[in-house]
């Protein structure tokens, strides 16, 4: 088990849904044009979408406010800077503050009109912040 599930399993204060197949994952990859970064594939595969101590993480589920593929493409097209290579993991609400990740796995945040800025190297580095 990976260490991201590894912590989220211990956390007293998580909600989730089910998991999801590896064809819905592919699926979703291929219609974003990327490949989600290991530890977010994690995720997925074990709970599907998760949320926590107030976060909110994108999934695959049928809520267009929480399913990855929805968020990333609308974010795309509200931020013309934001690349293509990533896909949104959590959006804050909080001043057009958008949270990305890339296939690497790298962190980025973005705020409308601006350039992604590296915030964490992983989504667990993420998460325990």
């Amino acid at each position: 088990m990976s260490d991201i599930i590894n912590m989220l399993k211990s956390r007293t204060d998580l909600y989730s849904l089910q998991g999801v197949s590896d064809e819905d994952i592919k699926e979703v990859e291929d219609g974003l044009g990327i490949m989600f970064a290991p530890d977010y594939r994690d995720i997925l595969s074990e709970y599907g979408v998760i949320s926590f101590d107030g976060h909110e993480l994108t999934g695959i589920c049928l809520s267009p406010r929480l399913n990855v593929k929805d968020i990333t493409l609308k974010e795309r097209n509200n931020n013309a800077i934001a690349t293509r290579s990533m896909y949104v993991i959590e959006v804050a609400n909080i001043d057009d503050i958008v949270i990305w990740q890339s296939s690497d796995g790298g962190i980025y945040q973005t705020l409308k009109g601006c350039e992604p800025v590296k915030i964490c190297e992983s989504l667990l580095e993420y998460i325990n912040s």
